[in-house]
């Protein structure tokens, strides 16, 4: 399909876009990857956006009070939200009056900086934040805009050394002082992850409400967001509808693929992916498309990668995709070179340990605590049959890697780590989003490529399938369907800590080393 946001095809008559596209190909620098240090440059489609969000009047003021870029995840949105960032931080981003011809006749109008920029980076968290601004400090440390205009970077804000006035800085729905703040640019991040539950909506208003005090004088905000659930009644979902019932005002980039496409048609899928990632020549679109057609998710599909609204499947697992990873050939031997996974509770949740073969990523069930359906609200796990288990894991199998998940159980992972080796048992705390969200991937894609198999079809197999998806803002996690479920997900946890350590210890050079086992606590 074509753009279908409200972005015109045309190129604007007046804009700040030829000046201030000049300006940061010249000062900004790529952050990363084989062209770190080097000038940074935009893609076609980037600049005919930024064209289009500085396009201007006859009159001088903006065309457009706010945007917002709709675009499938890998696009590229947080690279260009960090550029506009700085750009409306030290770039000619507010029109002096002059316009200038170029040879072909082109309007160029002047832009200058503004005298007191104050640039939000708006989220509903501060860890969704710190990747934008993880980028700002790539595009400008050691780059000619940090020689140029004196800048001090630090890991929480970009200002000016001296005495200078002006920053670029986070802002959480939980920071003080929001209301009444006079930002002269706003970014807001991720906003189809602004909910209600996160006050995301009330939140985005009182930032309207302080870019409204200075419209007058260039203050806007621009938004980025991946398609939304319609159910969510999000801020990326209000934003829409708002374009949709009319509103003249709001820039709306979007490309996304066709509907309701075949997601199990390669060729379909793949014109897809190649539509809604536009110019986007990084995007991985051959292993998306194997990504897409194994995967039993179709919401997630349509909605990250090809950019269709789509109400959100809670399933993590498909009982396809997990029935076709089990083998109950070439089984676990004493002695395996194998990693574990442990996560455990005292009471209502289940406690389990999962092992996985270096070699292989073969998955199996080495313990299972669950609270049987006829006890009592008295229930505990058994500790020592626990401590037991992990004993006896340790003495039949070589184990070169264990993760632990601490919460109940961290003096007793200390004993472990002080018997088996302090280089073989850590902690691994599931709690920290950012990390969990890239072992939950690596497990899942893992899944669907074949590049893991197990031999439970019992309770590990449940566990799994009972797993429902969770999106934050930095990915998706796992959950219970509700808190007071008894569908237990533990041995999913366990499986994922597993394979993550399998990862690291191969990583580690481990599967080739022989380890000495140490029996017992001693």
């Amino acid at each position: 399909m074509p753009q279908t946001g409200n972005l015109p095809a045309h190129a604007p008559d007046l804009t700040l876009g030829h000046h201030i596209l000049a300006w940061a190909e010249r000062f900004i620098v790529q952050p990363d990857g084989e062209r770190a240090g080097s000038p940074w440059r935009f893609t076609e489609e980037q600049k005919h956006f930024i064209k289009w969000l500085y396009a201007l009047k006859p009159d001088g003021s903006w065309v457009y009070n706010e945007a917002t870029l709709r675009r499938a995840k890998g696009f590229g949105k947080t690279p260009l939200l960090a550029a506009l960032a700085i750009i409306e931080f030290i770039g000619p981003c507010r029109f002096t009056g002059v316009v200038k011809l170029a040879k072909d006749g082109t309007k160029i109008p002047v832009g200058k900086h503004v005298h007191l920029p104050l640039v939000q980076l708006a989220a509903t968290s501060l860890d969704q934040t710190a990747q934008t601004m993880d980028m700002i400090r790539g595009m400008l440390s050691e780059s000619p805009a940090e020689r140029e205009y004196d800048l001090d970077i630090s890991k929480t804000m970009i200002q000016f050394k001296g005495n200078r006035p002006g920053k670029i800085t986070p802002v959480t729905s939980s920071t003080r002082g929001n209301e009444g703040a006079r930002p002269t640019f706003v970014v807001c991040d991720e906003t189809h992850h602004w909910v209600h539950s996160n006050s995301g909506p009330i939140f985005h208003q009182t930032l309207q409400r302080n870019t409204n005090k200075t419209l007058s004088q260039g203050s806007r905000s621009v938004q980025t967001t991946n398609a939304y659930d319609p159910n969510e009644d999000s801020v990326a979902q209000r934003t829409h509808e708002a374009v949709l019932n009319g509103h003249p005002l709001i820039l709306y980039d979007c490309r996304e693929a066709e509907p309701n496409i075949d997601l199990k048609d390669p060729d379909r899928v793949r014109a897809g992916l190649v539509e809604a990632y536009g110019d986007s020549w990084w995007a991985p679109v051959d292993q998306l498309v194997s990504v897409i057609v194994y995967s039993d998710n179709p919401a997630h599909d349509y909605r990250f990668y090809l950019n269709n609204i789509a109400e959100s499947a809670a399933g993590w697992m498909s009982k396809a995709e997990w029935d076709a990873c089990f083998s109950d050939a070439d089984p676990i031997k004493p002695g395996d070179q194998i990693t574990c996974g442990f996560d455990g509770s005292l009471f209502g949740d289940a406690t389990g340990l999962v092992g996985c073969r270096l070699r292989d990523g073969r998955l199996f069930t080495l313990g299972v605590w669950e609270k049987p359906d006829h006890a009592g609200p008295d229930w505990e796990v058994d500790v020592l049959a626990v401590e037991a288990v992990i004993q006896h894991a340790f003495a039949t199998y070589d184990v070169v890697w264990m993760y632990a998940d601490p919460p109940y159980w961290q003096e007793a992972i200390g004993r472990w780590s002080l018997a088996y080796g302090d280089d073989r048992v850590f902690e691994y705390w599931t709690s920290k989003p950012s990390r969990m969200v890239h072992a939950l991937e690596r497990f899942r894609t893992a899944v669907t490529t074949g590049d893991l198999s197990h031999e439970d079809p019992g309770t590990l197999t449940r566990h799994v399938l009972n797993a429902v998806s969770r999106e934050i803002p930095q990915g998706v996690l796992i959950r219970k369907d509700s808190p007071k479920s008894k569908r237990k997900i533990d041995l999913a946890v366990c499986a994922v800590l597993a394979f993550e350590a399998r990862a690291d210890a191969i990583a580690d050079g481990r599967l080739t080393k022989k380890r000495r086992r140490v029996i017992g606590f001693g």
